[in-house]
């Protein structure tokens, strides 16, 4: 079965990072991070997208949305895009200890639609609270277990995750 994502949208990443971490008591590079894989999973299976198109990484503490990642270190001078990109987000997160996300201003939510921003809200009340190990352990799921370290997890996986996993796959299979 191929199952592609859409292409990386870096604005709905950084307004979605933003928007996360404005709802979090703690945010950090990991707690966003599990928030963004938990959003994108629900969005797959009830609108069959991925809200900002990026693709994860199997990494020691669970899937890692690479881009969205990368992004997180950008105020860290621990990777650059481009001028005018990295200029967007050092004008929007701080980073604090490495790791903590301060958000510099309010999310620009009209470049999420009402579905995105129903699933962002939905995984952060049911799982902003949890902890470190907690959200580890969480997204330490099936799509994540059959992928080897710091190898990108394919879509197909995170599908077969999915209680509706037929049904999404079909679907997608039909959209491409």
């Amino acid at each position: 079965m191929a199952v592609h994502a859409r292409l990386f949208n870096r604005e709905k990443a950084l307004e979605s990072i933003l928007f996360i971490a404005a709802q979090l008591k703690a945010p950090t590079m990991h707690s966003i991070a599990k928030m963004l894989y938990l959003s994108d999973k629900l969005h797959l299976q009830d609108f069959g997208r991925l809200i900002c198109g990026d693709h994860y990484i199997a990494m020691e503490y669970g899937p890692v949305p690479s881009t969205a990642y990368n992004m997180m270190k950008v105020p860290t001078g621990r990777f650059s895009f481009d001028p005018d990109i990295d200029e967007a987000v050092i004008e929007a997160i701080e980073i604090t200890h490495g790791r903590n996300v301060v958000p510099k201003r309010n999310a620009d939510t009209s470049v999420l639609s009402e579905s995105e921003i129903d699933c962002i809200n939905a995984v952060v009340e049911e799982h902003g609270h949890k902890t470190f190990g907690q959200l580890t352990d969480l997204t330490h799921d099936g799509a994540w277990k059959v992928t080897d370290e710091n190898k990108p997890i394919s879509l197909t996986d995170i599908v077969a995750t999915l209680p509706n996993a037929g049904e999404v796959a079909a679907y997608l299979e039909a959209a491409h």
